[in-house]
């Protein structure tokens, strides 16, 4: 099968824009993830859990990345935080010049963290540079546990992965180990963390290295 790749002109000029970022980001002594993940996974319901565990404890900021409407924003808007949507109008990603539209509604100084949740693609998002100190890949269970080795490069460049919805391990095909093996041979530093967004099992543990990363 044919593919269409992203001509190089378009990602170095998204690479220009995501290192302002990164200098404008480290200025201000500001820590950015990048969430990816497909549509469902329970990036927002992580975002939720994650937020209310926060609060106190770390300055933080959100940009909601969708195709269309302003449901997840306000979601998570209703956790304490400020949240900027954008709507990206039919693009399966965030780029560089769509998060500089979002970054001048925040006071960078007054953050510790900004969390950048990406359009729900496990594909092209991985392609466009944000100027993020840190990717997170979330795949939960109920995907199916070939999503490593089917797209390979999410799992090899982030940092940390998330593992949602293990209370539904029991009652699905899911082989939670072969997800484990899978992204060690594609980045064996890669931090892992399984848990459940619905009974909060594991959360606790994210939350409190998510904490410790921000402030080493």
């Amino acid at each position: 099968m044919a593919q269409v790749e992203v001509q190089r002109p378009i990602l170095e000029a998204n690479d220009k824009i995501a290192a302002e970022h990164r200098r404008r980001f480290a200025a201000a002594g500001v820590k950015v993830l990048n969430l990816i993940s497909s549509p469902g996974s329970g990036k927002t319901s992580l975002l939720e859990q994650t937020l209310r565990r926060l609060a106190g404890r770390l300055r933080v900021g959100v940009v909601e990345g969708d195709i269309q409407s302003t449901e997840d924003a306000q979601r998570v808007a209703a956790c304490g935080v400020k949240a900027v949507q954008i709507e990206t109008k039919g693009a399966c990603h965030l780029d560089g010049s769509m998060l500089a539209g979002a970054l001048g509604a925040f006071d960078l100084d007054q953050l510790d963290l900004l969390i950048v949740e990406n359009v729900g693609n496990l594909v092209c998002p991985v392609e466009f540079d944000l100027g993020e100190d840190l990717k997170v890949a979330v795949l939960s269970v109920t995907e199916g546990d070939d999503k490593p080795s089917k797209y390979p490069q999410l799992f090899a460049e982030a940092g940390v992965l998330v593992v949602n919805k293990i209370d539904l391990l029991p009652y699905i095909d899911c082989d939670l180990e072969r997800i484990h093996d899978s992204c060690r041979k594609l980045n064996p530093d890669q931090s892992v963390f399984d848990l459940s967004c619905k009974t909060g099992e594991g959360v606790d543990r994210w939350v409190d290295w998510l904490v410790d990363w921000t402030k080493a």
